[in-house]
């Protein structure tokens, strides 16, 4: 085999009882996590988002090594689905702005939320649901399902945002025009409940893209792949993603980011 090769014996065998690189153990040790992650997501995962958990972590790897591990073993996720979007709404009730200016970015937890409703189809029915994502941690801070989308399906998933909420300083809740949203009686919760109204102008759909990306990441992760038999068979799988999937995974992230910063400060504390 050497000789049709054109290969040595003798750089042959030392080639088969060379140990195995640094960089190949890294590997394994990639693909491994990589194996979890995905089989966590119910194979729904592709290598950007892949790439986004292992950085959160604290893993140093690159987009491409990841996306390469994925190919070489088979390991992909499902496509987005390009689909139009719909207009806004013209209402704006009286005194109501956006106060968040497309500015995605949060501080802290419990400053900027931001609400939209999305549908479910079922075999009983379109199921409806709103979710409050709170922008600092990408948490789902509160939701509701209905089979209608009404006003009191709104408010009870800001009523669960509220109820996990610490302390009392003012949030803004940005939403689009639904009659939902411009409805007397949510925004009179909102006023008694210190969250400020928030509203896009005409146009302007990109300012409630943070919960479109929620959306976005559901479907495809999971509601693009299910046949839901009826509503409440719909509803267990949506609880399922949003609080044993999606919110742990968020926490994870934020506990990272924490460590991080706390060894980022922690040398110039002691410096100082």
């Amino acid at each position: 085999m050497c000789r049709c090769l054109k290969v040595s014996a003798s750089g042959y065998y030392a080639w088969v009882s060379r140990p195995e690189s640094a960089r190949a153990k890294a590997n394994q040790h990639l693909l491994s996590r990589i194996r979890e992650i995905h089989d966590d997501s119910g194979g729904m995962i592709g290598s950007p988002r892949m790439h986004e958990d292992l950085v959160a972590e604290g893993a140093s790897t690159s987009l491409n090594r990841v996306a390469r591990l994925m190919a070489l073993h088979g390991i992909q996720g499902w496509p987005r689905k390009k689909r139009g979007r719909l207009g806004s709404r013209s209402y704006r009730p009286p005194g109501t702005r956006n106060h968040l200016e497309r500015d995605f970015s949060a501080l802290e937890p419990d400053t900027k939320w931001v609400t939209d409703i999305t549908q479910v189809p079922t075999q009983e029915g379109k199921l409806f649901l709103c979710v409050v994502l709170d922008l600092f941690s990408k948490l789902i801070v509160g939701w509701s399902m209905h089979h209608r989308q009404d006003r009191q399906m709104v408010i009870r998933a800001v009523e669960m945002a509220v109820w996990q909420r610490q302390g009392n300083v003012p949030v803004i809740l940005h939403s689009d025009r639904g009659s939902q949203f411009t409805s007397g009686d949510y925004q009179r919760y909102l006023g008694s409940n210190q969250l400020v109204s928030s509203m896009s102008a005409v146009g302007h759909c990109g300012d409630n893209a943070a919960c479109e990306g929620f959306f976005g990441m559901l479907k495809r992760e999971r509601i693009h792949h299910r046949r839901y038999r009826t509503q409440n068979e719909a509803r267990a799988d949506i609880f399922d993603y949003i609080e044993r999937f999606h919110n742990p995974r968020m926490r994870r992230r934020v506990a990272v980011q924490d460590q991080k910063l706390s060894a980022v400060l922690k040398p110039s504390v002691e410096t100082g």
